[in-house]
């Protein structure tokens, strides 16, 4: 029986936070670890770049960053390749060829691309790069006859432009080359979690998060500051729960439900104080963090196998992805020197 393949990565912008884990990387690990996928884990540098091109430092320092988060927290490079996007000609080379079969009017109504674009205000001067990295992300995930792409709800329009370029291309050459990927999406409730202010999204740039990387002391000043229900000033206050951080928190690491439902009902009631609960969650979150970090510390301490790890990897994928290219090539009748 063929195995499933399962395509998913990251931006490297920067260290990764525990939003990152609870939207994605736990499930990667948990897929990696059924034996079912063949796993491919890929740091989009690329795609980084499309809106950091003036930084490039940037990428380069928050590569091995990244590839140490995923190593922390479990993707085991046995089980999974870990691959640098850019390190994949291939890659490019189907994107140039997707981008004729897509036109600018859907490019315009991808509603991810719309929002993003908004949300870093760039006005009339949108990258190029940036306004067509749906069709690099297809070029991803089609490389790799990916079948299962573990997202974000907020991603599905990136894939169904995916499904649709796939079936362009299908039709348009007339031979079955691509595959049509579904999504892989976290429970309802637990793909998102808001940033220690309160803000509906944790955010590296609206620097509200506590990252896989940080120590005991720095997660807990980040709780101790944490938003909670700002009528709450008295211990004998009756509190809320809903929008109240410390308890969103609890409820998606906490795995003492029956004490949570007990401290939330103490909260509201009035007389539980706020330094109570988050002094819980601090012990909540460290049993959590406590073994990633010790993992991180490990491959810290030799970087150089770090970046093995992601040679190896890349040089494993990169024969994948070239013979997806190959086969396209003869789809399209552009293998002129093929014997």
């Amino acid at each position: 029986m063929t195995k499933k393949v399962f395509l998913t990565g990251d931006r490297p912008t920067g260290r990764l936070h525990i939003g990152h884990y609870v939207g994605s990387l736990r499930n990667r690990v948990a897929l990696q670890n059924t034996g079912d996928y063949d796993s491919y884990i890929m740091i989009a540098d690329n795609q980084a770049l499309t809106d950091n091109a003036h930084d490039p430092e940037k990428i380069r320092k928050s590569l091995l960053q990244v590839a140490m988060d995923y190593l922390a927290v479990g993707i085991d490079p046995e089980k999974s390749t870990i691959l640098v996007q850019s390190q994949i000609p291939a890659l490019t080379d189907m994107m140039n060829q997707f981008l004729n079969l897509v036109t600018v009017a859907r490019l315009n109504r991808n509603p991810t691309v719309k929002t993003e674009i908004k949300q870093k205000a760039f006005g009339e001067s949108v990258p190029a790069g940036f306004f067509v990295y749906p069709v690099s992300q297809a070029a991803d995930i089609t490389a790799f006859k990916a079948t299962t792409v573990p997202v974000g709800d907020d991603q599905e329009p990136m894939l169904e432009q995916t499904r649709e370029i796939v079936r362009s291309f299908n039709r348009t050459y007339q031979q079955d080359v691509l595959v049509e990927p579904e999504g892989y999406f976290p429970p309802k409730g637990l793909g998102r979690i808001p940033g220690l202010d309160g803000n509906a999204k944790m955010s590296k740039s609206l620097g509200n998060a506590i990252y896989l990387a940080d120590d005991a002391d720095t997660v807990q000043k980040k709780v101790m500051s944490m938003y909670t229900d700002p009528d709450h000033i008295h211990v004998e206050d009756s509190g809320k729960i809903e929008g109240n951080v410390v308890f969103t928190y609890l409820d998606i690491f906490g795995e003492d439900k029956a004490k949570i439902a007990d401290l939330k009902a103490q909260y509201q009631h009035g007389g539980l104080g706020d330094v109570k609960i988050k002094r819980y969650l601090i012990e909540v979150l460290d049993g959590v963090l406590r073994p990633i970090r010790e993992r991180r510390a490990i491959y810290e301490a030799d970087p150089a196998q770090v970046m093995q790890i992601l040679k190896a990897g890349t040089a494993k994928a990169n024969v994948v992805a070239d013979q997806t290219w190959r086969e396209m090539q003869a789809a399209i009748g552009i293998n002129y020197f093929e014997k």
